[in-house]
């Protein structure tokens, strides 16, 4: 399967954008962004996914995702924090936090350019 094909397949249906309360950027090589808020599920595993995009963004979107394994809500609020390493998630100006409650642009050094292509937009 082509990144191509990969790109133009249908969403998942098991996971979702969830709403975050704050973030902190350690300035480790690489940096470290850390997320965290209140998952609606009990039971929903929560992550850090970076968008795919041909060439280099200004802002390179971080999606903060929560997903459901066996498709059941354990109804009850559950706090995470979730990290991931910026090495090469990083766009020409920065990394946009994606949640489902709000966008948050960090501004940062050292990301792509646009002659350099990073992976495959969505």
């Amino acid at each position: 399967m082509s990144v191509q094909e990969f790109v133009a397949g249908p969403a998942s249906q098991s996971c979702r954008l969830i709403p975050f309360n704050d973030y902190v950027l350690l300035r480790s090589v690489p940096p470290i962004l850390v997320v965290s808020g209140d998952a609606p599920c009990l039971n929903m595993e929560v992550s850090l996914q970076a968008r795919i995009y041909v060439r280099c963004p200004e802002f390179w979107e971080i999606e903060v995702v929560g997903c459901l394994p066996g498709a059941i809500c354990l109804d009850a609020i559950k706090s995470y924090t979730v990290s991931i390493p910026l090495d090469g998630i990083i766009g020409s100006e920065g990394i946009e936090i994606v949640g489902s409650n709000k966008q948050e642009r960090i501004e940062l050094g050292g990301g792509c350019r646009d002659e350099i292509h990073c992976n495959i937009a969505v």
